[in-house]
């Protein structure tokens, strides 16, 4: 159980029998009245958001969970496939339930996935991770003053903005976390 001082971000906590990852937080304590916190939380199974006040001592049950090392090998308009790297057995999760990080899938990288009563529930990608460009505009000359960007393709089908001296064929290093260009390998 969790009191209301142990729920923090990235936290994983259960609510009717599915896991849910605290995504913020904001703590309140009004003069003479309780503490109280306002949450919001994703369901690690659906993608839902849902907006939860606990009250004074109130709890959370913790929801048990674990990680292993699986790979990525492709996926389809529907789902992502993987591997888990010690038993070898392979398994698929919906793309829309993976969510944003599904533009950063690369085949045959190794990643951690949360596991939730023996089922795959989400994956965590590397916070960094070197992408190939596919696609880059040139860049301008002249056009260079200030902190001009320009928009790429990623071997894995993401697009994001660079700064203008990246090319086609380059590799880069992404923060897969907010998606932002972080420089060049």
């Amino acid at each position: 159980m969790l009191s209301l001082s142990e729920i923090k971000i990235g936290e994983i906590i259960k609510i009717g029998n599915e896991p849910y990852a605290v995504i913020k937080t904001d703590h309140h304590k009004m003069g003479r009245g309780g503490a109280v916190l306002k949450t919001k939380l994703r369901n690690l199974i659906t993608g839902n958001i849902l907006e939860k006040t606990f009250q004074g001592n109130e709890k959370a049950d913790e929801a048990e969970t674990e990680t292993k090392k699986t790979n990525f090998m492709y996926k389809d308009e529907e789902q992502a496939y993987f591997m888990d790297n010690q038993t070898y057995e392979q398994f698929s999760l919906p793309l829309e339930q993976i969510g944003e990080k599904r533009e950063f899938l690369k085949e045959g990288i190794d990643i951690d996935t949360l596991y939730f009563s023996d089922k795959p529930v989400a994956i965590n990608l590397p916070i960094k991770m070197d992408l190939k460009v596919v696609s880059a505009p040139p860049g301008v000359k002249g056009n260079s003053a200030g902190n001009v960007n320009k928009q790429v393709e990623l071997e894995t089908g993401a697009k994001i903005n660079v700064p203008m001296f990246i090319n086609e064929g380059d590799i880069i290093k992404v923060n897969t976390d907010t998606g932002e260009y972080v420089g060049r390998v």
